[in-house]
């Protein structure tokens, strides 16, 4: 199903960008499965708190220029915080990939990270988008208007649930705080709904399964104003199986 979208998406736009840190199989991404999404139509890739999911992401980061992970990462780790990638009409677009602290396992501040980020970007392009992979929406509608008028659009990822908030902020930044997930309709966050359930009754440890099934397709669309690099409109997407 993610892939009959992504051809009825790709004569629209002139780049998809995908948070496929759950790619392989609900946990992290592989070589394998970076170079089928490549292949389906993804143009870039961010991560978010299970990048080093699967030991192979190392290489991927290091020798791809299309995949980045949270820049807010310690310096030390491999792969970049922000890429540029060039969109179908020519276009240079900058993506940058921070990831939150409320619920979250200890990274640097995304708010102080992202503004030399920006400041190396803008050197090139003035079309920049970020995702914000954050658990709490509080610090991802902060994250929002603190980028309002800085950058093209923000949007959020990591809870797997759609929202429906889309908006242009004041500013003219794009922002919605969760795009959703591309995954099983019938699940719990895409894993399968029996195991979870049953850990919530007896607290118990279980190893999770990805949910089979008809499947759900989110996604958001940004229109951009090539010129001042804000957004024009936003257009939210959910797709289910019939």
């Amino acid at each position: 199903m993610v892939f009959s979208c992504l051809d009825r998406l790709s004569g629209d736009v002139d780049l998809i960008i995908a948070n496929g840190e759950n790619a392989a199989h609900g946990k992290g991404i592989t070589k394998k499965v970076y170079e089928e999404l490549q292949r389906a139509g993804i143009d870039g890739f961010t991560l978010g708190n299970h990048t080093w999911g699967c030991p192979d992401v190392v290489k991927v980061l290091e020798y791809n220029d299309n995949i980045i992970r949270p820049a807010n990462f310690d310096a030390g780790c491999p792969g970049n915080g922000y890429m540029i990638l060039k969109a179908r009409n020519g276009i240079e677009v900058g993506v940058v990939n921070l990831i939150g602290r409320v619920y979250m396992q200890p990274a640097d501040s995304p708010f102080t990270m992202i503004e030399p980020i920006i400041e190396k970007i803008k050197k090139r392009t003035n079309i920049i988008f970020v995702d914000f992979h954050a658990e709490a929406t509080s610090e991802k509608i902060s994250m929002g208007y603190y980028l309002d008028g800085k950058v093209s659009a923000m949007f959020g990822t990591h809870t797997h649930v759609q929202t429906a908030d889309e908006t242009v902020l004041p500013k003219g930044t794009g922002y919605i705080t969760d795009l959703g997930m591309c995954g099983p309709v019938h699940s719990v966050l895409g894993m399968d709904k029996s195991l979870i359930v049953g850990k919530f009754i007896n607290n118990m440890p279980v190893k999770f399964e990805v949910a089979t099934g008809k499947g759900r397709f989110c996604a958001c669309i940004f229109e951009i104003d090539e010129q001042t690099g804000l957004t024009m409109s936003v257009k939210r997407i959910n797709i289910e199986d019939k």
